[in-house]
């Protein structure tokens, strides 16, 4: 096979139901939750923690949205690239930013427990609590519309981020 020739990709699912048609309040609710959380939390963080749990939740649709919005707002592909294994490429962010990962996990991961104390409290050192709520509320809100966009199985690479600036 030369690079010429490309195989066609595998067939575009369909959705299996468009909830925010059918249940536009919830859907509305979600815009205003989101948008609530994200005033608290620097906006390349915000972009970094929802591309994570939108890994670890496996929710292409989510991913597609938030690494595009990421990439437009001038964040780095490596970055983005690295967020899968960032335990093993801490050199590529803050402490803060590691703080916020781990966090994140902790959160979106509650099948392992509790959101342990020694994450809680590291997170808590890097961020001052009104900020830190925010955080926390940025991670649930991406964890709900990622269970949104999962069990609707929302069809990734339609989206198109808004122009910035």
């Amino acid at each position: 096979m030369t690079t010429e020739e490309r195989v066609p990709y595998a067939t575009e699912h369909a959705p299996r139901l468009p909830w925010a048609q059918h249940a536009p309040e919830v859907f509305q609710a979600m815009i205003r939750l989101d948008g609530a959380a994200r005033k608290g939390v620097d906006p390349t963080l915000y972009e970094l923690v929802k591309i994570r749990a939108s890994q670890i939740n496996h929710c292409a649709y989510c991913l597609d949205m938030h690494t595009k919005d990421a990439l437009a707002a001038g964040e780095s592909v490596e970055r983005i690239v690295q967020l899968a294994a960032w335990e093993e490429s801490r050199h590529f962010y803050t402490e803060k930013e590691l703080a916020a990962l781990a966090l994140t996990e902790a959160v979106t991961v509650l099948t392992d427990g509790f959101v342990p104390d020694e994450v809680y409290d590291t997170a808590a050192k890097h961020f001052e609590e009104a900020e830190l709520a925010h955080l926390i509320a940025a991670i649930t809100v991406i964890n709900a519309w990622n269970r949104f966009g999962v069990t609707a199985r929302m069809v990734p690479g339609h989206y198109h981020p808004r122009q910035h600036g």
